[in-house]
């Protein structure tokens, strides 16, 4: 059986090499940065060096700006006018350092403001510029946005169908399918999951053949959802990728993104139309059709409102037309004291009808009159009543 030391031991051990390696020295170094985090209250700032060979990340080790350094981050936004973030490349001078616990990174003791542009960024810039020169349907907006043919398509009116592209077991996959499926208003929908890696060198290829699976049965599917949880800049490469940016501008399909946190947007989500997080595009789904079926119910109410409004109008008016036909009954008439006026059975309306001598009833309230006309004569004097 070997005999085991201590990992205390082992660990002075790579302790003392390196403090006798490194001690007093200090080297200039050019890398890339990411995953920076600052904390300006205790003004620490904790990164990452990277080194890739093309996309490829080779070389990546941890970096630290203590209290006495931090003046270089603040010095550094003064200078170049822009936010010391990941993916700048820089120029810095670091000493190496070994931590018992927390192992090895470098601290950062100066900056060199002459590398101020990172690679990523100018990566990320050239993208764009190509995709809107070579692709007619892509138009960058006055406000910094991009017009394309995917996010101009109308969106449905509701939501039902989702074709869904995340990893298998991921986090956006969960908050996602959590928000969609448990819905307070217990909305149902067909959710149909393209998994795929969301993350590496070959991630940008497996999403595309996703969604050309997608593409194939295009009349099933009201709209594609992209999500994947947060993570560092480094590790949303492949959504800054311009055959990916390129195939999701054009895709014939509306394409909602929820690709990380806040501090993520991608050239991907600057070609569909971009919900910051996984919850955010189940919520705006979720409301879209809460909101048509708002409206819908008002379109109810707005009906049956009208439609009482008419009937009411209906029987005011019926109810007029019936009282003018009572007020002109024979049976109104006659209880008024007026006469109903009878020859051969024929009621008389044109007194020409009426000659002397001739037999003529006079239909009463209560009896009627036989009686022979002896007399004609013009009135002069009832003209008035």
């Amino acid at each position: 059986m070997p005999v085991a030391q201590k990992l205390s031991q082992l660990i002075n051990e790579i302790d003392a090499t390196i403090h006798n390696r490194f001690a007093g020295k200090t080297f200039w170094i050019k890398a890339e940065i990411t995953d920076v985090k600052k904390y300006a209250d205790k003004r620490w700032c904790f990164l990452k060096f990277i080194e890739k060979d093309g996309n490829v990340i080779t070389t990546e080790i941890k970096g630290v700006f203590w209290s006495n350094t931090y003046y270089q981050v603040e010095n550094f936004e003064k200078e170049t006018q822009q936010l010391f973030a990941s993916g700048l490349e820089i120029t810095c001078s670091v000493r190496v350092r070994f931590h018992k616990r927390f192992g090895l990174d470098l601290e950062v003791l100066a900056i060199d403001y002459a590398y101020a542009i990172g690679k990523m960024e100018i990566e990320r810039k050239q993208t764009l510029e190509r995709l809107v020169k070579e692709n007619a349907g892509i138009q960058l907006l006055s406000d910094g946005n991009f017009s394309t043919d995917n996010n101009r398509l109308d969106l449905p009116t509701v939501f039902q169908k989702i074709a869904l592209v995340t990893a298998p077991n991921s986090d956006g996959q969960r908050d996602f399918k959590e928000v969609i499926e448990k819905n307070k208003y217990g909305y149902s929908f067909y959710v149909k999951e393209f998994l795929t890696q969301v993350q590496g060198d070959a991630a940008a290829t497996l999403i595309m053949q996703q969604l050309e699976n997608i593409k194939l049965a295009k009349a099933v599917f009201d709209v594609v959802v992209i999500v994947r949880g947060g993570g560092s800049d480094t590790d949303f490469k492949s959504f800054n990728t311009f055959d990916l940016a390129n195939f999701v501008a054009s895709f014939p399909i509306p394409v909602l993104t929820g690709i990380g946190h806040d501090r993520n947007t991608s050239i991907v989500d600057l070609m569909a139309r971009q919900h910051k997080t996984p919850t955010e595009v189940a919520t705006f789904i979720i409301d879209n059709n809460m909101s048509f079926e708002q409206d819908l119910l008002q379109l109810k109410e707005r009906f049956f409102t009208g439609v009482k409004s008419l009937l009411d109008t209906a029987q005011n008016k019926l109810t007029y037309i019936s009282r003018i036909i009572k007020s002109s009954s024979p049976k109104t008439i006659l209880n008024k004291g007026f006469a109903i006026i009878l020859r051969n059975n024929a009621i008389i309306t044109d007194p020409q009808q009426i000659g002397v001598n001739d037999e003529v009833q006079a239909i009463l309230k209560d009896e009627v009159l036989h009686t022979t006309v002896y007399k004609k004569e013009t009135n002069e004097t009832y003209n008035d009543f």
